[in-house]
């Protein structure tokens, strides 16, 4: 049983990793949520690798300066849906997620946010889709 203490719970790591994208999102570092919050960056660092559990009211108070509702912390949490996923769909998930929580999808997600012409972002997308497909 000492082994499984070890193991972050699934739920804190992704839970952790939405704080980690939401903060990445708007540009904000883990020292300034943490001053925000009252606490160090490296207890932000725990959250976001899942290795401390967030409090109910810390969530809450997360998710007020990232300018977000709680249950986005929970969004798109692997099997916790109404039907039951797939692997393909899980896997996808997780790489949406992980791409999103790379440099270039942070960057590429604030570049593509700030294109406020609909025409262009479905150009800038249907050329991402080409060139994907030129890779394959």
């Amino acid at each position: 049983m000492s082994d499984n203490k070890k193991r972050p719970n699934p739920v804190d790591v992704h839970v952790g990793a939405r704080i980690r994208l939401r903060r990445n999102m708007i540009g904000l570092s883990q020292e300034k949520l943490g001053d925000s919050l009252g606490i160090t960056f490296q207890q932000i660092q725990k959250y976001e690798k899942g290795m401390n559990r967030v409090g109910a009211s810390r969530l809450q108070a997360i998710g007020n300066i990232l300018n977000v509702p709680v249950t986005f912390f929970f969004d798109d949490m692997p099997g916790q849906s109404d039907k039951p996923k797939g692997f393909d769909e899980e896997s996808e998930t997780t790489y949406v997620v992980g791409f999103l929580n790379s440099s270039e999808g942070i960057q590429l997600a604030r570049a593509f946010a700030k294109i406020t012409d609909a025409k262009i972002r479905r150009k800038i997308l249907d050329l991402v889709r080409t060139l994907g497909d030129e890779e394959e």
